[in-house]
């Protein structure tokens, strides 16, 4: 394993934390079943818009976007929040 591939692991594992403690129930869901499905296989890039939104994102902006009853900004509009969208029961 070189040392990329062991920075992508330990960043997955700390965002695996964050993600599984987001506040409110249905957000842990939402962020579980992402995870569940796609934290292991991300790219750098992509763990890069995951962070931004378990971190910036307050839980109601995050959940009505991650289900897509409302359109995120341009700058959290990205492939991991359609990942996330699609896992949504909302659709």
């Amino acid at each position: 394993m070189t040392d990329h591939d062991n920075e992508l692991e330990l960043r997955r594992k700390k965002l695996q934390f964050r993600g599984a403690h987001r506040g409110t129930k249905e957000n842990d869901i939402l962020v579980g079943r992402f995870m569940d499905a796609h934290l292991a296989t991300l790219n750098a890039r992509q763990l890069d818009e995951f962070e931004a939104l378990i971190v910036d994102i307050p839980d109601a902006d995050f959940f009505k976007w991650a289900t897509g009853k409302e359109k995120a900004p341009a700058a959290y509009d990205t492939e991991v929040l359609a990942m996330i969208n699609e896992l949504s029961n909302a659709r």
